[in-house]
């Protein structure tokens, strides 16, 4: 399940994209028109600037921006950045997980599989793509 800090970086990129105009964009403006809370957004924001997806600048005229074109961003890098894992079970998510039926489990190939579409899935889709 995708949580709410990775929709809520979806919809901050989507939003910085839309109002992009060349300057930082204040968090409490994207917090108003996507109505979440400016605290929870702080959280998201941090991480997204650490992992190299938005710019922040703080100071008067401060804010955040985008660091590459809405076509060069994936849906699936930004989901992989905010979520713990994208996987669907357990001894795919782990590392260091030893699932003693691992060597004889007639599922694992189908999460595999569900896995890897799902990958697919948002890593074919650009943030220009949403917009």
């Amino acid at each position: 399940m995708i949580s709410t800090k990775g929709r809520y970086a979806i919809r901050v990129m989507i939003d910085l994209a839309n109002h992009d105009e060349g300057n930082y964009i204040p968090l409490k403006d994207i917090a108003e028109r996507q109505d979440i809370s400016k605290k929870y957004l702080e959280i998201i924001v941090k991480e997204m600037v650490t992992g190299g997806l938005i710019k922040g600048a703080s100071g008067k005229g401060g804010g955040y921006r985008l660091m590459r074109k809405p076509e060069e961003y994936t849906i699936g890098e930004i989901l992989d950045l905010m979520e713990t894992t994208m996987s669907s079970v357990a001894c795919l998510a782990e590392k260091g997980f030893e699932c003693p039926r691992m060597d004889k489990c007639e599922t694992l190939p189908m999460w595999k599989e569900f896995d890897k579409m799902v990958h697919d899935f948002f890593y074919q889709r650009t943030l220009r793509d949403i917009l």
